[in-house]
């Protein structure tokens, strides 16, 4: 019998897609990224690399988010 885990049999475990691996960012706990991307953000802002929207870019970038959703929901309308 080959080497396979104990449920890939399993009807309700067929298509998962299981984990293989505990390392990377993506397999941490939510709390252990959440501190992580928070200390490079904070770094990001003391070396000056950070961008800061001043209120100008601010309206356009939800300007154009408002156009894309607008964009959006009219195509799905129409079918």
């Amino acid at each position: 019998m080959p080497n396979t885990p104990d449920n890939q049999n399993d009807p309700e475990n067929r298509g998962q897609r299981q984990a293989t691996s505990r390392r990377g960012f993506a397999s941490m706990d939510p709390d252990r990224q959440r501190q992580i991307a928070s200390r490079g953000g904070k770094a990001a802002h003391a070396s000056g690399n950070a961008h800061q929207f001043n209120a100008t870019e601010a309206r356009e970038a939800g300007r154009k988010g408002g156009l894309a959703g607008r964009r959006n929901s009219d195509s799905s309308q129409e079918s």
